[in-house]
């Protein structure tokens, strides 16, 4: 599985992060947060909180934004897009 994490500001790509996870062991949801985990470490950012709104978007579209109401501190980027870009295919 491999999920894409993207800092956006004012319509402009500011940082980007490409997570590959590749454990059979893990279960789709456990990779989904273990990307996130990956992709804010690799951009220093703290971790976002997943609101009801993000986890509906996740399920729909396999793709959600997390902006200033998903973090604690404040944030000097508009939103980071989170999206998985290639699952697992299964055999």
């Amino acid at each position: 599985m491999r999920i894409w994490g993207r800092l956006i500001k004012e319509n402009r790509l500011l940082k980007d992060y490409t997570a590959c996870l590749d454990d059979p062991s893990m279960r789709r949801t456990q990779k989904v947060y273990a990307a996130l985990d990956e992709i804010c470490d690799a951009m220093d950012l703290s971790h976002p909180v997943w609101l009801t709104s993000n986890q509906e978007d996740f399920i729909r579209h396999a793709r959600t934004r997390f902006n200033q109401d998903n973090f604690m501190e404040s944030i000097d980027f508009d939103y980071l897009d989170f999206y998985v870009i290639e699952e697992d295919s299964e055999f």
